[in-house]
């Protein structure tokens, strides 16, 4: 099995990239920055996610691409749309050329970052709320997946990914968006043997016992996470989150403009 990793340098791709090994498996890492050091059954190709012609020439062959390339926090609206936006639809076209049959697709909870944490669990998929420019590119994302796998038969699903890290210190709003490098890469294989064409929705997010998510969107596609916030933490700890806060966080306060490079 092939399967490409845009973005493969940042750090989503870096904690994914040794779980996913396999003596089965190659992983083509894409980036516009170098990688020191691949591991057995990696390869590098450096090239931009906007570049078509080199999308496509590096997704041949590919039996999953999944796409993490892009800014992956505010930018003015001339990079969100020459990077995230065209690089998007770089992405996809270039998977359709390629015959590529599944796309997994780096959404983000930042694409609905306005609904309140307590109205979370609602229903499986949220509409798009987004909060800035960069949830603005990642709800264009997901309508470029939903329009590729109607149009084009493909099986795209959009991931939108809560917070990313290998601990969560000392609690607060992590222990209810936490999601574990495991967890994300048990998406990956749940992603990577997905039948039939449609574009899923899903929650990046780990099984937290305070969690604000539904997972039954995951669920549907095969994807279980095993991992809780709750054991990352020591006893005492019990920051907890404002639950009629939004999903945004930081990422509206007055430190935080729109349009602004953060």
């Amino acid at each position: 099995m092939l399967i490409v990793i845009t973005g493969a340098a940042g750090l989503v791709g870096r904690l994914v990239r040794p779980r996913l090994a396999r003596s089965d498996r190659t992983l083509r890492l894409i980036d516009v920055a170098g990688i020191d050091e691949l591991h057995a059954a990696e390869e590098f190709v450096e090239a931009s996610i906007t570049d078509l012609d080199a999308m496509t020439e590096a997704f041949r062959g590919a039996d999953l691409v999944i796409h993490l390339g892009g800014h992956s926090a505010e930018r003015p609206w001339q990079q969100i749309l020459e990077t995230n936006i065209q690089g998007g639809y770089a992405v996809l076209e270039a998977a359709h050329r390629a015959g590529v049959p599944r796309i997994l697709l780096a959404s983000s909870l930042h694409a609905t970052g306005y609904v309140r944490a307590a109205d979370a669990a609602d229903a499986p998929v949220l509409q798009p709320r987004p909060d800035t420019y960069y949830g603005v590119g990642k709800v264009t994302l997901e309508a470029l997946g939903s329009l590729y796998a109607d149009r084009f038969g493909l099986t795209v699903v959009s991931a939108r990914i809560c917070t990313v890290a290998e601990t969560i210190g000392t609690g607060g709003r992590t222990l209810s968006t936490w999601v574990s490098p495991d967890d994300l890469a048990r998406l990956v294989e749940a992603v990577a043997v997905l039948e039939g064409p449609g574009h899923h929705i899903v929650w990046a997010v780990s099984d937290n016992t305070r969690g604000w998510f539904s997972l039954d969107a995951g669920k549907a596609i095969g994807f279980h996470p095993l991992d809780d916030a709750e054991h990352q933490i020591g006893p005492a700890t019990d920051v907890r989150a404002d639950p009629s806060a939004v999903l945004a966080g930081a990422f509206i306060d007055a430190e935080h403009p729109l349009g602004g490079t953060w």
